[in-house]
Formats: structure tokens, sequence, C-alpha cells
């Protein structure tokens, strides 16, 4: 465990320039070879739904595609499968806890964070070793989680999820805050279109995320999709960049109707695509 402070190399530069930045951190990890590297906060809901936690893997897999860090809380929910996704992809992340890194919160993600480290992330703290975990500290470690990153992405959210302080910290220190539409008759996705509403901006797909981070968008011939026509091919490519909606897919693919019904039956009959509700579809 390394201890550093404002006038240390190591010490992000992004986490000086926030309001109330913190007066040292605990790291564990390389965190050097991470600091020129580009970074993406992915929160969102503790109690995910299929639907949202496919949606932050499949976001999370593309931007990884490209280089990103992503930076989240560790928690349970979409913080928790975004740094697993990034695992996942052979990627980077970054895990902000609100408890010294001698106890890690939740305890059950401790082989997460282990697997985090191993696989060159880095978990961070500004409370040292021994520290009492007060419920104060879920908020101040937001502030953190978001002041890491260029953009924060809110992939699910209810009306009055804790991410919804992440994204407030977030406007507060000038990031752009990326939401996830969700289904208006589903509440875990009430907090992220409210955000919508107001001025969040709209994310469908990975190309989204890749702009607002000012980040060039893979050509489509670059995924590695394995397609047995070129039916699949336009189908899998839509889904891998992020169109997982069945209507939206259909009028982007161009195929027609009864073609487009076939192949997206024989993908989810070959166990290359699922469904999560709602006429969505997801890589598997």
């Amino acid at each position: 465990m390394l201890r550093i402070h404002p006038s240390n190399k190591l010490f992000p530069q992004a986490l000086k320039d926030i309001p109330q930045p913190p007066r040292e951190l605990y790291v564990e990890g390389n965190i050097e070879p991470l600091l020129p590297k580009p970074k993406l906060t992915v929160v969102g809901s503790r109690k995910v739904t299929a639907y949202g936690r496919a949606v932050t893997e499949q976001l999370v897999r593309g931007v990884v595609a490209r280089g990103v860090v992503i930076v989240s809380g560790l928690a349970l929910g979409v913080d928790s499968a975004a740094h697993q996704a990034t695992l996942d992809a052979g990627g980077q992340t970054i895990a902000v806890l609100p408890s010294g890194l001698d106890a890690i919160y939740p305890s059950g993600h401790t082989n997460l964070a282990r697997q985090i480290v191993k696989k060159g992330g880095v978990l961070l703290s500004e409370y040292p070793p021994k520290t009492i975990t007060f419920k104060t500290n879920f908020i101040a470690r937001n502030r953190l989680v978001s002041g890491l990153s260029s953009a924060i992405l809110i992939t699910e959210a209810a009306e009055k999820s804790g991410s919804l302080h992440t994204a407030n910290f977030a406007l507060e220190q000038g990031k752009d805050v990326l939401v996830v539409p969700g289904p208006i008759t589903n509440p875990t996705s009430a907090g992220c279109n409210n955000l919508i509403k107001v001025g969040a901006t709209p994310v469908t797909c990975v190309d989204d995320i890749l702009n607002a981070l000012k980040i060039a968008a893979l050509p489509i011939g670059s995924y590695e999709i394995n397609a047995d026509s070129e039916e699949e091919y336009i189908i899998l490519s839509l889904i891998q960049k992020g169109t997982n909606d069945g209507d939206e897919l259909l009028k982007s693919s161009k195929l027609t109707a009864n073609v487009f019904q076939q192949i997206i039956s024989m993908l989810e009959i070959t166990g290359r695509i699922k469904n999560v509700g709602g006429n969505r579809w997801t890589l598997v």
C-alpha cells in the first residue's frame, strides 16, 4: 500500500482540481501507467436489473477496447458489473473505496478487489487503514469517483439512487454526465430518465461515450464477430456498437422484418445473443 500526498507525482492531477480535494490518498496497485489514460466513471443502481447489467457490460466492453480506464466504487450492482466487465475485456479499472484499504467494502467483493490489482488496476481511498466507515464516507467517496474521470456514465438509476450524488459532483466539477435511458415503466430507470430531461447526454451506443471522451470510434470492421452470414454480421455489429433495442436494430439493419426475425432467432438459439427484456438484446 502506497500513501501519496498532492506533491507526489503519482497523485492524480484531476483530483487536485476538484472542490474539496483529498489531503492524501492510499493506493494499492501501480497507478502510474493509468494516469495518462482516458478515464470513464461508470455508476448506477445497487439493485441492478438484467437490462442494466447487460447495458453496463456492453458499453464497458466497447470503451475498454479503446484503452479507456473504468472508474467505479466497488459497490453492489452496476459498480461491480463495470469492474468485472473491464477485467473480462482485458482492461484496467480503478475502484474507489469508502473505507481503508485494509477493510474492503463490501467484504463480499474482496476477491474482485484482488483481481483488480492483479490485472493491472488500482484500489484507491482517502481513508487510512483502520478507519471506521461512516455513512457520510459513501457520499464523500463519490466526489473522487467522478473527479478521476473526464465523464461519468450512469447506466441505470432509480429516482433516489445514490448515483445521483455522483452526478451532482460531476456537474460541480464540470464533467460530462452521460446517461442510458431506460423503459418508462421501470422505476429503476426513473433517475436516468429524469437526468436526461434536465440536460444530461443520452447514451444509446459506445460511440456516444467515445465522442464525449474525444476518442475516435472504432471502424465496424475492427470488431471480431463470429457471424455465419452477412445478415448476422450486420446485426451483431449493431449490437456490439450499442444498439440493443429490437425496433432500432430492425431499422438500422435495413433487413426485411421476416429476415431480421429469422436472424435474431438463430442468433439466440445458437447462444450468441440473449433477450434481456423489453425487446432488447445483448451479446453473450
